[in-house]
C-alpha cells in the first residue's frame, strides 16, 4: 500500500517562507526534503478542505496553487465528514486545542495517514493520531 501523508499548515508555511527555527534550524529545508522524498517514492500528499482554507488566510489562491504545483500528480483531496467535524469540536473543547488541529488528527486517524506537523497542540492529540516533524521522516 502506498504511504499517504497529511502535511499540516505549519509545514507548508515553513516551505513557502523558508522559515528558520529558534536555533536557526532550517525548517524550510526540512519541509522541502520531506516533500521531495514523498514525491520520489510516489507516495500521496493528502489535502483537506480545512488545510486549504487555513492557507487562504495567509496566501493568495495563485500562491497556494504554486505551492502545490510540483506535487499535483501525487495530491489527493479529502473533505472531512460532518461526524469528523463534530468530534473535532468536542475534542478541541475538552483538550484546549484548535478545532482545526483536532480535525487534522481525526482525518489522519480515519484515513491511516502519516501526520506531519511541528505544531505543539498535536502533543495533546497523540492518542488520536501519532505525528512527526519533517526531520523525523527524512
Amino acid at each position: 500500500m502506498t504511504e499517504e501523508y497529511i502535511i499540516d499548515t505549519s509545514i507548508w508555511v515553513d516551505l513557502y517562507e523558508d522559515r528558520k527555527g529558534y536555533n536557526d534550524e532550517p525548517l524550510g529545508d526540512y519541509a522541502f526534503k520531506l516533500l521531495v522524498k514523498i514525491k520520489a517514492k510516489e507516495s500521496a500528499i493528502v489535502l483537506t478542505d480545512f488545510l486549504i482554507r487555513e492557507l487562504e488566510t495567509l496566501y493568495s489562491v495563485a500562491e497556494i496553487n504554486g505551492m502545490f504545483k510540483p506535487f499535483e500528480k501525487i495530491i489527493k483531496k479529502i473533505i472531512a465528514t460532518e461526524k469528523q467535524r463534530e468530534e473535532a469540536k468536542k475534542i478541541a473543547k475538552e483538550r484546549g486545542v484548535p478545532a482545526g488541529d483536532a480535525l487534522h488528527a481525526i482525518v489522519a486517524r480515519d484515513n491511516d495517514l502519516i501526520l506531519v506537523t511541528r505544531d505543539r497542540h498535536f502533543r495533546k492529540l497523540e492518542d488520536v493520531a501519532k505525528h512527526y516533524k519533517p526531520e523525523d521522516l527524512i
